[in-house]
This record gives C-alpha cells, structure tokens and sequence, in this order.
C-alpha cells in the first residue's frame, strides 16, 4: 500500500509538472550543453531560484501581476488558467529554470519560444485611468512589469524562507536582468533601489488598478483547484505569501496582512514548516539544479582531458 508521504509526494509531483506521470524530459535534457550557463553554482540566482520558497514566490507573483490590467487581460483573454491551470504553471516552471540552470544556447531558445508563443497574445484592456488601450504580451512595458512582480517575489521569498544570497539582493536583481533582457524587457533593474523605483513608478503613474476580473483571479488564486490533502498546506503558503507584498499593493487587492492570535503561528512560521515539510517530501535540491551539475562535471572533465 502506498504511503501517505507517496501519495503527498504524487499529488505534488502532479502539480508542479501539469500532471506529467514521469520526469519531464526536457530536465534531463540540461544536462546536455556546452557552458555552465548565465549564472552557474554559488550565483544569487541559483540560491534564490534553489529554495522551496520559490512556491510562495510563484503565488505572490501571479498576485502582483495581476494588478497590471494590461498583463491581466493577456492572462483571461488567451490563457487556459481556470480549465488547465498546472499545464500553464509547469509550462512557466519549465522557462524559469532552463534560463536558471540551462547553458545558455538553451536559455536563449527557451525564450525566443516563450516569445514567438506571446506574439498571437494580443487584445484591447482599459486602463487604470479608464483609457482604452490595445495590448500585446511582448509589449516592453507589460514586459517589465511581469520581469518585476517575478524578480520582487522570488527575492523577498528567498530573504524571508531561503538562506544567504551571494552578493546580497543587489546581485539577484543585476543577474536576473539577464533573463528580462531575453524577454526584450528594456532597462530591467539592476540594484534593489531600482527594482523598487520601477515598481513604484508603475503606481505613481496610476498604472495599475483593480477590476472585477482582478478580483476573480485573485479568488482564483487563492482557493485553486488543488488536491485536497495539499489545501490546507497551500493556504499557509498563501498567507505566506500575501504577508510579504508590498503593503499598498496588499491593500489594492483587497487582501489584509494575515493576523497573529495568541495561540496561531505566525504566519512566517508556518509557511517556513510546509515549506520545510514539502523539502522532505521532494527534497531541497531541484531536478533542474543536479541536470546542471553534471553537465557543469562533464565539461570540466572534457576540458581537463584536452589540456
């Protein structure tokens, strides 16, 4: 019979890969390449992009995003988020960490295909000034906008629930570029300060807003169709989550800062346990971080053998 922690470790595996019953195979895949990649082991972006915070990071992402009616109506009009949303959470699982831990032929050409896919996502949203305006997902400044939301979440995940990052949130921030410069993202930040000058400006200028459809897919994203015995971990994820956004951004949304009774954990607490409790269940190590190790061996091994 199958134990609980098999069943815990399926529904996972289920979730994360869109229902994949094998290993994909585009993880084994990186171990193929001739360079060690953009950023390679001891980089800020292997340590932030390591971590099983990277979960809370994706939810506080999405919420984030969808501030932006722009980079939303992109989502609702051409996305199957409600009837297949795993598939579209693996399919962005997949372009992460091939930029992360791929070489980077591999990198570049899993983002020109995310791009040539974003050509048809196009469409008309109103703005946060009541404006009428068309969109297009390659759009440079919706572009910038999904680059920020992910570059702030997975960072202040990993400051909260990961461990050291070499170089400090500077040096996250200034690799990462690279992967919003593959996205034709123009001037991603390179430092903390201009990562939060940037997102800033989008509410200074009045350019984000809430609508009904936002609030859908924040309902959506709070309550998502997920197996029942991983509902009640999600929800401290959730929480998690929604404790480390941006307290104008959290107020937007309409979401409040998850309280602390006497006899409740707080909310970080929590989170840090599932989070733990999903590490020793999966293990902390990606499959896409050990594809890149031995590749990384081999090409020292082969360049060994030339010399």
């Amino acid at each position: 019979m199958p134990s609980v922690s098999d069943a815990f470790r399926s529904r996972l595996n289920d979730t994360f890969t869109g229902g994949a019953t094998s290993k994909p195979e585009w993880i084994d895949e990186l171990e193929d390449g001739t360079d060690a990649g953009f950023f390679g082991p001891g980089s800020a972006t292997w340590a932030v992009h390591g971590g099983k915070q990277t979960i809370v990071a994706g939810v506080r992402a999405l919420l984030v995003q969808a501030l932006h009616p722009g980079a939303l109506a992109g989502v609702a009009d051409h996305s199957r988020y409600r009837e297949d949303p795993f598939g579209r959470l693996a399919g962005t699982i997949r372009w992460i960490y091939t930029v992360s831990h791929g070489d980077t032929a591999t990198a570049r050409g899993a983002s020109e295909w995310v791009l040539r896919l974003h050509e048809r996502v196009r469409g008309q949203y109103v703005d946060g000034h009541g404006i009428a305006r068309d969109y297009a997902a390659n759009d440079p400044d919706l572009a910038r906008w999904v680059h920020l939301a992910f570059t702030d979440a997975f960072l202040r995940a990993a400051q909260r629930w990961g461990g050291p990052i070499p170089g400090g949130a500077d040096a996250y921030v200034r690799e990462w570029a690279t992967a919003g410069r593959l996205m034709r993202v123009e001037d991603a930040p390179e430092s903390e300060a201009e990562l939060r000058a940037q997102m800033n400006g989008y509410l200074d200028r009045g350019e984000l807003a809430v609508t009904a459809r936002t609030r859908d897919v924040v309902k959506f994203i709070k309550n998502p169709p997920l197996a029942l015995m991983l509902r009640p971990g999600y929800q401290a994820l959730f929480q998690g989550a929604v404790s480390t956004l941006d307290p104008r951004h959290r107020s937007m949304l309409g979401l409040r800062a998850p309280a602390i009774g006497p006899v409740e954990l707080p909310v970080g607490r929590a989170t840090g346990l599932v989070l733990d409790g999903i590490g020793g269940v999966l293990g902390n190590q990606t499959g896409t971080e050990r594809a890149a190790l031995v590749r990384i061996a081999r090409l020292e091994r082969e360049r060994g053998a030339v010399a």
